[in-house]
């Protein structure tokens, strides 16, 4: 019972530490600004993360608040969102929750929020006082938690097919007493639908994303001095999160009325050099390919694609690495639960994840 504690305390020790140098690193170099506010990459809904993420062009309920806000004029109605996923070994929580109503024939809204956490880390700091006793009195805990809220809208363009939408972003990044930190940006998105086609756009932190930080000089000391030998400096007070490109299009082919196939080819993009699969010094870009299966508009499996990226192996090699995905999910009178498992290629040593998500077309409860 205790080793499982102590082995859970510092594993949350070392992810504290990781969260720490990431702030770190933010701002001092262009390439370490391309991954700040890196929470917001993950994803939501689990019918998504089950194609892989490549739903920029098909998109349509409540969700488009996170994946194209152009989307959202495909609402017929008011829907909520809801998804939860642990990652790290249950270490760290995801949640998010969204909601979105038509305006009228031509517009629609949202509003979304996620959290992504580490709750209950052992501040261990003071377990020793100045005559160098024991304390276990001393010993308090923390929340690590990145929070961000959007506030979504969408118009039906002139042009037949054509739909645009826009997200306002804030930011708000916490650890504990030691810093804290503000951030606003701005997301916009196009959609077209033609015949059976879909294409889509999204443009992420079209103007760059700032988040200033605030730091307690006296609180981050206990921290930056809790390992002897370690000088490590404060965290500069501003990052920068570079813009990013998703463009994707679909294809619906639907087989006797019953059965209905959704494919989507999806390219994302970074205005930096990374180990994605296409990459330049001032531009990288990596695929994801996501399908999904429908019977009756009732039961669903989906599979997906993505992340391929180039990784140096010890002999000085190159292999290339992916992330497949695997999902499914149930629809009832206007009530969809869906389940994707990811995480389980060979790109990333982290465990595979559970997602768990759940959509609500609110008229259900009217009628």
């Amino acid at each position: 019972m205790h080793n499982s504690c102590y082995d859970s305390a510092f594993a949350k020790a070392y992810l504290l530490l990781v969260l720490f140098i990431g702030i770190s690193l933010g701002g001092k170099a262009q390439t370490s600004r391309a991954y700040s506010n890196e929470f917001l990459n993950i994803g939501v809904d689990a019918a998504a993360l089950g194609m892989s993420n490549a739903v920029v062009a098909s998109s349509g309920n409540a969700n488009s608040t996170y994946w194209n806000p152009a989307g959202l004029m495909q609402l017929e109605q008011q829907e909520v969102s809801l998804m939860h996923a642990s990652y790290f070994a249950n270490i760290a929580q995801y949640n998010y929750g969204s909601y979105a109503k038509p305006i009228d024939d031509d517009s629609a809204f949202g509003i979304s929020v996620i959290r992504f956490s580490v709750d209950d880390i052992l501040n261990t700091t003071q377990l020793i006082d100045d005559q160098g006793n024991i304390n276990y009195d001393r010993i308090s805990t923390f929340s690590n938690a990145d929070w961000a809220f959007a506030f979504s809208y969408a118009r039906r363009a002139k042009l037949d097919g054509f739909s645009y939408g826009g997200n306002v972003k804030v930011i708000r990044r916490v650890i504990g007493d030691f810093a804290s930190s503000w951030g606003f940006g701005f997301d916009a998105g196009l959609q077209f639908r033609r015949g059976g086609y879909e294409i889509g756009f999204m443009a992420r932190d079209i103007t760059t994303t700032y988040n200033s930080w605030t730091i307690d000089d006296d609180e981050y000391a206990t921290i930056s001095g809790a390992v002897e030998g370690q000088n490590q400096e404060l965290p500069e007070t501003t990052e920068i999160t570079l813009p990013k490109l998703q463009a994707g299009i679909a294809r619906t082919f639907t087989i006797r009325y019953d059965h209905v196939l959704t494919a989507e080819v999806d390219l994302n993009m970074r205005f930096i050099q990374t180990n994605d699969v296409i990459s330049s010094s001032s531009f990288s870009a990596t695929p994801a390919v996501g399908l999904q299966y429908g019977f009756l508009d009732l039961v669903f499996v989906r599979a997906g694609v993505g992340n391929f990226q180039n990784i140096d192996q010890l002999d000085g090699s190159e292999s290339l690495t992916m992330q497949p995905n695997i999902g499914v999910g149930f629809k009832y009178k206007g009530i969809a639960v869906d389940y994707a498992l990811t995480d389980i290629g060979d790109s990333s040593e982290a465990l595979y994840s559970n997602v768990f998500s759940l959509n609500v077309d609110l008229s259900v409860f009217s009628r």
